[in-house]
């Protein structure tokens, strides 16, 4: 199935690592005054957690197609990307991601086979036979460039999904933090909102510049000194005991 002149969408698709906890103050923030900090309670009641998977939209540099659900399993990742495709399910999806063992689960190449008109009954059984047998059959089966959709796993330490990771962290620090939340619900529609407000008002494309070449000095990085090869040295000692004092 060869890919056509139609519309081909590139996501980074990744989810926050830890759950979000929706936690509530036990007492009210109380705003600052003069001559007085505010006061926030440091005791607090859990409502759960909810985990955040999402799609940057690698040239419109939003956010798209956002899942909040309670777990992060194989079956939850294989709805979030069903979710995405249903917003144009014509087009041609690429989804760039990391190496979590849910990003080429059973449930996934099922759904992407589904989309293709592929008999489910040809892709054999898990620890078997087949696509579906072990990871690396099911990876090559979801990286085929022929397919409408398919996905991309980015080497290990590669810096493409920083750009996602920046996000959830602006998510993390502007919705989250110093948050109360009185139940799940209402840390979901709190994200929701602002997932909304950020596209709107503050989403913008990343100018991702980085190829991977070799800078013109190569400086090795040597791990810092024990204190014994420290003590080796005596100048550099003395200088690190006189720094020590005037501290």
């Amino acid at each position: 199935m060869q890919i056509s002149d139609q519309t081909v969408h590139t996501f980074l698709s990744f989810r926050i690592p830890s759950s979000l906890q929706a936690n509530e103050r036990r007492a009210e923030t109380k705003p600052p005054r003069p001559g007085q900090p505010a006061r926030e309670e440091f005791q607090y009641t859990r409502h759960g957690a909810v985990c955040v998977t999402a799609n940057w939209h690698v040239v419109q540099g939003q956010l798209f197609a956002t899942t909040i659900t309670e777990t992060r399993d194989n079956h939850d990742f294989a709805r979030h990307i069903a979710q995405t495709i249903a917003t144009d399910p014509q087009a041609g999806w690429v989804f760039v991601v990391d190496n979590l063992n849910t990003h080429c689960g059973a449930p996934l190449v099922e759904l992407v086979a589904q989309q293709l008109g592929i008999n489910p009954a040809h892709l054999g059984k898990v620890k078997r036979h087949g696509v579906l047998k072990t990871m690396t059959s099911r990876r090559e089966f979801l990286t085929d460039p022929t397919h409408r959709i398919r996905f991309v796993y980015l080497p290990k330490h590669s810096s493409w999904l920083n750009q996602i990771e920046i996000v959830f962290g602006i998510i993390k620090r502007r919705a989250l933090r110093r948050g109360s939340f009185t139940s799940k619900q209402d840390l979901i529609e709190k994200l929701q909102q602002f997932i909304e407000y950020f596209n709107q008002h503050m989403a913008r494309p990343m100018r991702w510049t980085y190829a991977g070449y070799h800078t013109k000095k190569q400086q090795q990085i040597e791990r810092p000194r024990t204190w014994r090869e420290l003590r080796k040295t005596r100048k550099q000692w003395q200088q690190f005991a006189l720094v020590g004092n005037y501290l």
